[in-house]
């Protein structure tokens, strides 16, 4: 799939948004791309390269050429005409991968910082999602590409269950393709049948359009099992099987798909290795031994599970069954659009299951079993092998693509001492720390600023976007919507009061 020429706005054709309604801003608020094509080093940085061996590599340099990794090793020599990016006191890591994003609702970032998940299906699913038109898609793909970049996040799994239509779709793709990062369209309409959807003529055709084997832009469909005897999704698994395109699906969500889906998909034979399920949080024992059994992996996306309700974050339990794990952050509507706070949520859920069951048996934890080097190489390298890139994504060797991130923030004093380097990715660092990104050896952020994110115009681009969902809302359901009902709580009766410290003590002067 070739890679459309852009302006300043990031669309197409230069209007800031699919249907030619905007217009590119006279300033646009970006570092200018300079450098492509150019050879690359790293120079003296400290190199997780989250291998077979995850091996830590202080002092080393990182020389990229073309779209790969050339050579890594301290004071390396490098051709004439080279970028030298100095990343000495800075981490050098693979690009993470995040294998479950909604980026269609990014221009929604935050609305529902209070739902729970049923508020978030009324809200998508029965009332509000079916209004959202392909610029409103395109606007919502445009920010959340760039978000992820911003944060260090080279390719993302776009789960994009908003596509109604073929120009829903259109639209989508058209984003992913202005924005400089590596991207899966995982193709989804919850508004239709999987079966009805995937079984017209219309989507054969984007298919046949949009998906080329684009390096840049892989493909899934994304759809649920509900669990329903007669397994009505079948049909949408046959096609999925002929296009020869994995299946991503929300799996082991509370209340909606459960062990029946698991058990109806591997029972008709659908559970392969390149299958993924999303969350995986509230499932039973049989279905992770029929995960496991068939070689599929699970997208956790901690600060989701922990906080809307699909169930307790299942790493414990994907740790005990031996499933492959990566990790996802699900939605801008709720949370943040990084894998740092994946990755500090995820130790943190694990952790605190390990020592609340530990309390229970009257024990106490004094080693604990998931580390920091385990969730950044969940970050980066089990994305890939989730994704079928493991070969050449997902750790820092050479003949591997060029996906890499500097983090480094000589202005912040946490950037100091580097004592423990996964440590220090997993609990000390932020998307303000990601100094440097390339993609397919492709500089996209330098200096803490992206390169050629025309930021003004993509806001403009948004803010059409939420002035439309104000309108079609109106103020009184814009307003409930974002701000649901508080369910009444009762402090329990407390059997002591306050006394007076002063008259129960003696004081001796």
């Amino acid at each position: 799939m070739s890679r459309p020429t852009t302006d300043d706005s990031g669309s197409p054709d230069g209007s800031g948004s699919p249907d030619g309604t905007g217009s590119p801003d006279e300033t646009p608020d970006e570092t200018p791309d300079d450098t492509e094509g150019r050879p690359v080093v790293l120079r003296g940085g400290t190199v997780l390269t989250v291998d077979a061996t995850r091996q830590v590599l202080a002092g080393h340099d990182v020389l990229v050429v073309g779209d790969r990794i050339a050579a890594v090793g301290p004071g390396l020599t490098v051709p004439d005409g080279m970028i030298e990016i100095d990343a000495s006191d800075g981490i050098v890591m693979p690009g993470m991968i995040d294998t479950h994003r909604h980026l269609w609702q990014t221009a929604m970032r935050g609305y529902g910082a209070d739902w729970t998940l049923t508020q978030y299906f009324v809200w998508y699913y029965l009332e509000w999602g079916k209004v959202f038109r392909p610029e409103d898609v395109y606007a919502g793909n445009l920010l959340g590409a760039w978000e992820a970049l911003d944060a260090g996040v080279t390719t993302t799994v776009d789960w994009s269950h908003g596509l109604r239509t073929p120009q829903h779709a259109d639209a989508a793709v058209d984003a992913l393709e202005a924005v400089p990062g590596r991207f899966v369209l995982a193709y989804g309409n919850i508004q239709d049948a999987p079966a009805t959807w995937t079984g017209t003529p219309e989507f054969r055709d984007f298919v046949s359009r949009r998906v080329t084997g684009d390096d840049m832009l892989g493909f899934q469909i994304a759809f649920d099992v509900t669990g329903d005897p007669a397994f009505p999704e079948k049909p949408a698994f046959e096609v999925a099987r002929e296009l020869g395109v994995a299946v991503t699906t929300h799996a082991g969500v509370w209340g909606a798909t459960g062990d029946d889906g698991i058990r109806l998909m591997h029972e008709h034979g659908f559970m392969t290795p390149e299958t993924v399920y999303v969350h995986g949080a509230s499932l039973s024992a049989d279905s992770y031994h029929r995960i496991a059994a068939t070689g599929g992996s699970v997208s956790v996306s901690t600060e989701s599970e922990q906080s809307a309700g699909q169930g307790y974050p299942p790493t414990w339990a994907l740790r005990t069954h031996g499933i492959p794990v990566s990790l996802s952050m699900d939605t801008s509507v709720w949370w943040s659009g990084d894998l740092f706070s994946a990755m500090r949520t995820t130790l943190g859920a694990d952790r605190s299951r390990e020592h609340m069951e530990a309390h229970a048996r009257g024990e106490t934890v004094t080693h604990t079993a998931l580390r920091a080097d385990q969730v950044v190489e969940w970050a980066t390298r089990g994305g890939a092998r989730a994704l079928g890139r493991e070969s050449d994504l997902g750790s820092v060797e050479v003949g591997k693509k060029a996906d890499l991130v500097l983090i480094k923030n000589d202005a912040s004093p946490v950037s100091f001492p580097l004592l423990n380097p996964h440590g220090h990715v997993a609990f000390q660092a932020q998307r303000g720390d990601v100094h440097t990104v390339l993609v397919n050896g492709r500089i996209v952020k330098r200096d803490g600023r992206l390169v050629d994110a025309n930021l003004p115009s993509i806001r403009r681009t948004v803010d059409r976007t939420v002035e439309y969902l104000q309108e079609k809302l109106g103020p009184e359901a814009w307003q409930q919507g974002m701000n649901p009902d508080i369910p009444e709580t009762k402090v329990l009766d407390n059997p002591y009061t306050y006394t007076d410290y002063q008259s129960n003590t003696t004081h001796s002067h």
